[in-house]
């Protein structure tokens, strides 16, 4: 116990060194009052990815939707109230704001709520809730930006309460450890009632953010354990990699893989039909993903962008077979175009997933079966103060 209460104490108010870059456009405040903003304790954003879908399911005959959708609308304030403490809150306005029976009493919508302390040039803390500081490119960036998530991401536990602090070793190198609460919920509706909840549901997190070869390769890499449950946990693990080929050409590929003696992301669950019993046992994910940006014109960009990903059962128990269950695989192409020197663009987008089950799984009643849509619509952090 007092090695815990000490790495608490450490780890208290670590913040993140690559947060999202802000527009460097006026505020909507600077264009209608004519007075330019001078103080940065206080900057508030509209983040929206709105557009019109038409969604594909070809084994229900086609067209199955065609419909405008408002995928993200989140608003955002943080600011830096003296050179050394700063906030940030985000939330998320199309998700419900009901925050009894969380277990830090704080609603699923609000992303972020917490304060960051800059101890000198190398130490930097952030106390609150924030986003758990795992790998990937992918992971790391706005929401907004986002047209389709791999199965690993869409079905984690991304925004938890705890302590961070990141260090610094130099202009290309940091290093974050963090402890969060390993969940949001209760226990039971987490995990099921046949479970006994451990004395310390947290999740602790070791990432490196490098940059190499004068930022030709940046990378994004973390390791993850999770406490479950009592004798349970969560290893997880994410290589994020990041490559600037060009001012033109950029990509990047991601590697992330989470071995589970509780089925936490619920994939599995739903594959084996436990969902009477809550949760399988023993679970294993893997996911790869890749994408390549070419801007061939100062206001023109194209984007493609594949996901590959295996869900199995890494050891048998009574009722569940050991073995991989599914291969899933995504591919995106799109076009996406920038009017203005900001982040406001629109695109057009195609999205298919593909999802191809094992024998065992579909002994179970599981079968292949393909998606697509088309979207058009846009994307924009709009400053309003």
């Amino acid at each position: 116990m007092k090695k815990l209460a000490i790495l608490i104490v450490v780890m208290g108010f670590g913040a993140s060194a690559f947060a999202q870059s802000s527009p460097k456009e006026k505020t909507l405040f600077e264009r209608v009052s004519n007075v330019e903003k001078k103080i940065d304790w206080f900057n508030f954003y509209l983040n929206m990815q709105g557009s019109f879908d038409a969604s594909f399911n070809y084994d229900r005959n086609g067209l199955s939707e065609a419909a405008f959708k408002m995928r993200q609308f989140r608003i955002e304030a943080k600011g830096n109230i003296t050179p050394w403490l700063s906030y940030r809150w985000r939330q998320r306005l199309n998700r419900g704001n009901n925050g009894s029976g969380t277990i830090d009493n704080m609603p699923t919508s609000i992303d972020i709520a917490g304060i960051g302390v800059k101890l000198n040039d190398q130490f930097s803390f952030f106390a609150g809730k924030q986003c758990a500081a795992y790998g990937g490119i992918e992971f790391d960036l706005n929401p907004i930006e986002i047209y389709e998530y791999s199965d690993m991401i869409e079905n984690m536990s991304n925004f938890m309460t705890g302590l961070n602090i990141a260090y610094q070793v130099d202009d290309n190198h940091q290093i974050q450890f963090q402890i969060l609460d390993s969940r949001n919920n209760s226990f039971e509706d987490t995990y099921g009632k046949n479970l006994e909840d451990g004395r310390a549901p947290l999740l602790y997190t070791i990432n490196w953010n490098g940059s190499l070869f004068d930022g030709f390769y940046k990378t994004r890499w973390s390791a993850s354990i999770m406490s479950e449950a009592k004798d349970k946990q969560m290893y997880y693990y994410a290589l994020g990699n990041d490559f600037t080929f060009s001012k033109k050409v950029n990509a990047f590929v991601d590697f992330m893989y989470s071995d589970e003696d509780i089925d936490r992301k619920g994939i599995m669950t739903g594959i084996v039909g436990l969902e009477n019993e809550h949760n399988a046992f023993n679970a294993k994910y893997m996911s790869l993903v890749a994408k390549v940006n070419y801007r061939f014109l100062p206001k023109w960009n194209v984007f493609m962008k594949g996901m590959y990903e295996t869900a199995s059962i890494f050891k048998a128990t009574e009722n569940v077979e050991k073995g991989k269950y599914r291969t899933s695989y995504g591919y995106l192409a799109g076009v996406e175009f920038y009017p203005m020197e900001s982040n406001l663009h629109f695109f057009c987008t195609f999205v298919g997933r593909s999802y191809n089950f094992t024998d065992r799984a579909k002994v179970l009643g599981q079968n292949n079966y393909n998606t697509q849509r088309v979207e058009v619509g846009f994307i924009y952090q709009l400053p309003m103060f």
